[in-house]
C-alpha cells in the first residue's frame, strides 16, 4: 500500500526509553492529531499496570492483549500512536502497523538506552525470571539482544530519527519535517 493511501496514522516505534511516550503527545499537538499510548490503553482496559499484567499473564498473555489494542487503534485516523517497545517485533503486528500508517522509529544506541532505563523498576523485560531487576551488565546484554532481535522490524520504518542526546524539541522538529514528505500535514 502506498504511503499516500494509508490512513493518517503516525506510529512511534522504538526501544523502551526511546521517548515514545514523551514525544507522542507533543508531536500530536504539533500536527493537530489525537494521541494514544498503546500500553496506557491496555492498562486502562484491563485495570492493571503493565508490570502486573506481565506477572499474571506472562509475556505471551500481554502480547495477546497488545495485539487486540493495536487492531483497535489501527482503525483510527489523524492519530499519533506510541507503541510498546516490542509491539512492532511481530510480523503480523508489523503488517498491520505498516499497512495502516507511517512508522517513525526513534533510534537510540544501546548505551543511551541503558542510561535511560537502568534505574527504572517498571520494565518487565529488564527483570529476571524471579522478577528481580537485572544487574547493569545483564541489563546491557538483554538490551543488546532485544535490539538485535527487533532490528529487522525497526529497519523497515518509514522514518528514522536518531534520538541519542537530542532535545525533545529538535526531535519533534525533525519528525515533522520528515512526515511532511509522507503525510499531508
Amino acid at each position: 500500500m502506498e504511503l499516500q493511501q494509508r490512513k493518517r496514522l503516525v506510529y512511534l516505534a522504538g526501544f523502551m526509553g526511546s521517548g515514545k511516550s514523551t514525544i507522542g503527545p507533543i508531536l500530536a499537538n504539533t500536527i493537530g492529531f489525537e494521541y494514544v499510548d498503546v500500553d496506557k490503553l491496555i492498562e486502562d482496559q484491563i485495570g492493571k499496570r503493565i508490570t502486573e499484567i506481565f506477572e499474571e499473564l506472562g509475556e505471551p498473555g500481554f502480547r495477546s492483549l497488545e495485539k487486540k489494542a493495536l487492531k483497535e487503534v489501527a482503525g483510527r485516523n489523524d492519530t499519533v500512536i506510541a507503541l510498546g517497545g516490542g509491539t512492532i517485533a511481530n510480523e503480523e503486528n508489523f503488517k498491520l502497523i505498516h499497512g495502516s500508517g507511517v512508522i517513525v522509529y526513534l533510534k537510540l544506541s544501546p548505551e543511551e538506552i541503558l542510561k535511560r532505563v537502568k534505574h527504572k523498576t517498571d520494565r518487565p523485560l529488564l527483570k529476571d525470571v524471579q522478577g528481580a531487576v537485572l544487574s547493569e551488565g545483564e541489563m546491557q546484554k538483554r538490551i543488546e539482544d532485544l535490539l538485535q532481535s527487533r532490528h529487522q522490524f525497526y529497519a523497515r520504518a518509514d522514518v528514522v530519527v536518531e534520538t541519542d542526546r537530542q532535545r525533545v524539541g529538535r526531535t519533534i522538529d525533525e519528525i515533522v519535517r520528515k512526515l511532511r514528505h509522507v503525510l499531508a500535514i
